[in-house]
């Protein structure tokens, strides 16, 4: 019968192998971690995008006779579109992304409709935003994703 180390050799070097063993598993939950904390990242964005859009029609709405205004609200409009487009989707919510820049283009158009007088034009492109929201918020729920919740 072979000997093996003595116990105490043993017992000495278990919390060695304990503190590498814990590091190495905190090091991959935060791995493991990073995937979901990047989709909420990207959640928090959207949401900023579309509240902000949503702000900018309700304003607008109330004040259709003021082209200047409208005109003003597309420029933004164009500009969080852009923002938008420029985003990393991370791949969990990959499919819900274009729903995000349908609503964005369609707000756009909105305005661009409502700087031109065209009123009609105006409310069409407003309910095809808000329908496009709906399917964003369809897709990220089939997902497994939610928005964050707006706080009072």
């Amino acid at each position: 019968m072979t000997a093996g180390p003595p116990r105490r050799a043993c017992l000495a070097a278990a919390p060695r192998i304990g503190r590498r063993g814990l590091g190495l598993l905190c090091a991959l939950c935060l791995l493991g971690l990073a995937q979901p904390l990047w989709a909420g990242s990207y959640l928090d964005r959207a949401w900023l995008l579309i509240s902000e859009a949503t702000r900018a029609n309700d304003y607008l709405r109330k004040r259709l006779y003021d082209r200047e205004l409208a005109r003003l609200v597309g420029q933004a409009a164009e500009g969080r579109l852009q923002a938008a487009k420029d985003t990393q989707v991370p791949k969990e919510v990959v499919f819900a992304h274009p729903h995000l820049l349908l609503m964005l283009e369609h707000y756009e158009r909105a305005a661009a409709a409502a700087a031109l007088g065209e009123i009609s034009r105006y409310v069409e492109h407003e309910r095809s935003a808000q329908d496009e929201e709906q399917l964003f918020r369809g897709v990220l729920r089939q997902l497994g994703w939610s928005l964050p919740v707006d706080k009072p």
